[in-house]
């Protein structure tokens, strides 16, 4: 099998391929220097030449605020490039997993959303991501969904890395308390989508480290393991408007994982301990 993954400039596209390359995979990756996504003609050329038996694609606009006044790139990206990435894994046969987001959800309540709850996003980001679901699923037979939740990686920008600013430049900072849902480490996301890539159990999967906390919980997390002495000072959404309304309850389940037999990720103050000594490296 060889593997297309798309955003290997991103965090979670750099490890998929680094992971797949562990493993001896035949991959190759892909950035906006290889070929642009939101180009049909440029997609579909690089697609018939490389002939990828399967496409794991992380590329993504995620600027979860910008959207909402950027929305035509945010759905060229998210949802006109997926279409072509579908097109063009229809025409090859190619399976295709598309990495999602709890965004997708109106994170209502206290539930755990289950894979087939209905959907309802809040914002434009949101709804480009439902939007690329369906696509996919409507061009592509063989096809995996994952949605995950507040990612964080070595190679790019997360709230991880922000808090640590945060807690090396401010005596105090304001994190939102309200917002419940659970981190997700791409090192540790890389190797079940690497798991699920090479099987035939196709269908929506949830995929986030285990636990949940607040963003307010996360950023004391931070401090307490990098050492840092800011306060974390809990507030409601309300007090920190942003352009784009954001879910309360992203609690995803994962009974779907065990339903087909993957693992689940490790808890996420596991997956947090490792990450810093990742970046501290």
């Amino acid at each position: 099998m060889y593997v297309l993954v798309t955003g290997i400039t991103g965090q979670l596209g750099h490890d998929v391929l680094q992971c797949l390359k562990k493993r001896n995979i035949p991959c190759i990756g892909a950035g906006r220097a290889e070929f642009d996504i939101t180009d049909r003609a440029g997609t579909e050329k690089f697609l018939k030449e490389t002939k990828p038996d399967a496409i794991i694609h992380c590329a993504a606009y995620t600027d979860v605020n910008q959207a909402q006044s950027k929305e035509a790139l945010c759905r060229a990206v998210n949802v006109e490039g997926t279409r072509n990435l579908a097109l063009g894994a229809k025409e090859l046969g190619a399976k295709m997993l598309l990495v999602s987001t709890e965004y997708v959800f109106p994170g209502q309540g206290e539930d755990y959303y289950e894979t087939d709850a209905p959907t309802g996003p809040l914002n434009v980001y949101g709804t480009s991501k439902r939007d690329a679901e369906l696509i996919l699923a409507e061009y592509v037979k063989r096809y995996f969904i994952v949605r995950i939740s507040c990612a964080f990686g070595k190679n790019g920008n997360n709230f991880i890395k922000t808090m640590l600013r945060f807690g090396r430049e401010k005596d105090e900072i304001r994190v939102v308390r309200d917002q419940i849902g659970s981190p997700t480490y791409t090192a540790d996301l890389a190797e079940l989508l690497c798991d699920m890539i090479v099987t035939e159990k196709y269908g929506i999967y949830h995929a986030t480290n285990e636990g949940v906390c607040s963003f307010a919980e996360l950023a004391q997390e931070v401090m307490h393991q990098a050492g840092l002495s800011a306060k974390i000072v809990p507030i409601l959404s309300e007090e920190y408007p942003s352009p784009a309304v954001r879910p309360k309850n992203s609690r995803l389940s994962k009974k779907c994982l065990d339903r087909a037999g993957f693992n689940r990720l490790p808890e996420w103050k596991d997956a947090l301990r490792r990450y810093l000594k990742e970046i501290e490296a």
